[in-house]
């Protein structure tokens, strides 16, 4: 451009004041003609250097982006990384068809740089790089966007497979203001003769002027900014701040990020003495493991990825390595623990998939891959489809999103139903430590999930040590079965020693154990599995009787109405009711309830934070009518009839795992009927 104005303007002075005259007058207009014409070419220069501010409302933009778009300053690097990645990404792919490239794959390379003394970070690439023209537009005008135009451009190439340009937005470089109060930019496009050196301290503008660059590519020097009193911004000056930030956020980026690192090594000279050993060291992996082929990846190198990426010291207890393409493309890698965090039933506690984008990591914890009854789970997904917000920090929600939620929840449902059919005693030990979740999920959100989790449930029953499935339990129904047939407690052993339970086992009846406190919530929801309802033998209105047993149960009740009255009084609004049964065994009484507030419902919500002890059961008290104590009933007058009524309803409430209400009243009566005997 320079040069073209100085052949204007000595052309214009020729034909105005090279006329035929003596030599002399000839020479002196020559003379004045070139001072005139270094004057207007610095006049130019000038011109071309002036500070320029940045276009439409950018300034204010620019503002934004420094203060408020970022959540953590951190940042800056991916975005100058990704930056970069992009620049290299379009050279290769020109070199796909342009021999003129002289620069094979593993040619491509990205610097850093640490200067403490002059508190600057370089970033360096050997890619595209830019034309003046190009760092007007790409970093004069924010939000617009070069790779974002490159990846519609060639949106079509089938070459283009390989390129996995990352930015969208155009704003991840002013990511840089928020650690330096000053930046530079010196790039040279590929194939031109000319850098150029793009310069600005912020919102108020940008200069832009020639410069020398030997190679091709851009180098981006930052100036950080001093500490204040709430900000160490000295701690990206730091080799081993970068070394963490790069692993953090653009382990995956595919080129090789170099640094130089110092370490101290023992001196070979002097024993006992170290010294400083400087060497260029590349500080990311690369190639992400999801991205390999499954066949070309060993056990071992799952299991060491998942130790080091989710600080566990046990191998995980399955892997699951997927690739999805169709309405979302993406690849996952999720891993189930073989133990559950130390947080994890705490509110500290935060569910979620690491998310990347075309390797770049977005969020270290996206919580709406997962459902929260698969939160247990551990890993991440890789995807190029995701609308990310101009941050890059979150997501927007959109169809996408869902998409690929739904797709994952799907694949770790068949993982776990596989591994229930073809590794049981793996299964168990998952069910043992993760199935509570699984059990909330089918009760959570008023059923939703219940279809898609009731065959992965296990529960313990009466006629196995083993757990079984709620296929499996009806698989094996009695014929004269019409019911699933559940009974709730602390533990197996106390649950096998209630009365009720004795009687459904006596009609040869399997009884599923339920000992957490969501079992009978979930299969509430459930309400019934292949035609077959859930029924609690606790409840009064437990039906193991032929119509003759029913009959006779009826006209016995009825003759001991005048007793029963008496003993419900006795209670005083402790029961509902007070009926003689015959599905006791040997066992003189039992609590059952009636409606839809079990025992152990109430023991539940009334156990839970805030509970105002308000839930209760309608309780029935259930007398053996073939027991002796029917008859002992009968004899005693009303006081005494009194006190073995609250004697009997207290070890009904001991009995169903129920606290006393008064101890001192049930000692007392206890002994003092003991010696009346």
């Amino acid at each position: 451009m320079i040069l073209q104005s100085r052949n204007f303007y000595g052309s214009v002075f020729y034909k105005n004041f090279i006329t035929p005259i003596d030599n002399k007058r000839k020479w002196s207009i020559i003379i004045i003609s070139t001072q005139v014409l270094r004057v207007l070419i610095i006049i130019q220069r000038v011109i071309y250097m002036r500070k320029k501010q940045f276009k439409a409302e950018s300034k204010k933009l620019l503002d934004m982006m420094i203060n408020s778009i970022y959540t953590h300053k951190e940042i800056f690097l991916r975005e100058l990384i990704s930056n970069a990645s992009d620049a290299i990404d379009k050279l290769y792919f020109k070199s796909l068809t342009d021999d003129s490239v002289k620069l094979a794959r593993e040619d491509f390379k990205i610097h850093i740089d640490l200067d403490k003394e002059n508190r600057t970070i370089k970033i360096s690439d050997n890619g595209i790089g830019m034309t003046g023209e190009e760092l007007e537009n790409n970093l004069g005008t924010i939000a617009k966007s070069g790779s974002f135009n490159f990846k519609k451009e060639n949106a079509d190439n089938e070459k283009a497979d390989d390129i996995s340009v990352i930015g969208q937005f155009g704003v991840g470089f002013y990511s840089s203001f928020m650690v330096a109060d000053k930046v530079e930019v010196v790039s040279k496009a590929f194939g031109e003769n000319v850098a150029h050196k793009w310069v600005s301290t912020g919102a108020d503008g940008y200069t832009i002027e020639e410069c020398e660059k030997e190679n091709a590519g851009s180098e981006i020097t930052l100036y950080v900014k001093a500490d204040t009193e709430n900000e160490d911004y000295s701690k990206y000056l730091e080799q081993y701040t970068i070394d963490e930030l790069v692993k953090k956020y653009s382990d995956y980026i595919r080129y090789p990020i170099v640094m130089e690192m110092s370490h101290q090594v023992p001196d070979p000279d002097k024993e006992g003495e170290y010294i400083t050993e400087v060497s260029e060291e590349t500080l990311n992996s690369m190639v992400p493991l999801w991205r390999k082929n499954k066949s070309e990846i060993k056990p071992e190198e799952y299991n060491e990825f998942y130790k080091q990426k989710f600080m566990d010291y046990n191998n995980p207890l399955h892997v699951i390595h997927t690739k999805t393409e169709g309405q979302a493309t993406f690849d996952a890698l999720l891993y189930i623990p073989q133990n559950p965090p130390y947080d994890f039933y705490s509110k500290e506690y935060e569910k979620g998939l690491q998310l990347y984008s075309n390797g770049v990591l977005i969020m270290d914890k996206c919580a709406d891959l997962l459902p929260d009854y698969f939160s247990f789970v551990k890993g991440l997904v890789d995807s190029a489809d995701l609308s990310l917000n101009i941050s890059r920090e979150m997501l927007q929600h959109d169809h996408q999103l869902k998409i690929i939620a739904k797709a994952i929840d799907k694949k770790i449902k068949n993982e776990l139903t596989k591994m229930l059919k073809n590794d049981r005693e793996k299964y168990e030990k998952f069910f043992k430590t993760f199935g509570l979740q699984l059990k909330y999920g089918v009760y959570a959100n008023y059923g939703m999930e219940k279809d898609g989790l009731k065959d992965l449930l296990l529960f313990k029953t009466s006629a196995d040590e083993k757990p079984t499935t709620l296929k499996e339990y009806v698989g094996r129904m009695a014929e004269s079965q019409n019911d699933i047939y559940y009974a709730c407690g602390d533990n197996e052993q106390k649950i096998a020693l209630l009365p009720q339970v004795e009687a459904v086992k006596a009609k040869g009846y399997e009884v599923l154990y339920f000992t957490d406190e969501v079992d009978e919530f979930a299969v509430q929801m459930l309400m019934e599995y292949d035609g077959k309802h859930f029924v609690n033998v606790c409840k009064d209105d437990l039906d193991l009787s032929t119509d003759a047993e029913k009959e006779a149960m009826t006209k016995k009740n009825e003759d001991a109405k005048g007793l029963l009255d008496k003993m419900k009084e006795a209670l005083d609004g402790k029961v509902t009711a007070v009926k003689l049964t015959n599905k006791l065994g040997s066992h003189p009484v039992c609590l059952s309830a009636e409606g839809y507030v079990s025992l152990e419902m109430e023991k539940v919500l009334n156990s839970m934070p805030g509970a105002n002890q308000g839930v209760k059961a309608q309780l029935v008290l259930e007398v053996n009518a073939d027991h002796p104590i029917v008859e002992k009933l009968k004899s005693v007058d009303d006081d005494t009839l009194k006190k073995y009524t609250n004697l009997l309803y207290s070890s009904a409430r001991l009995i169903a795992g129920l606290d006393l209400e008064n101890p001192t009243e049930f000692s007392d009566n206890l002994a003092e009927l003991i010696g009346c005997e």
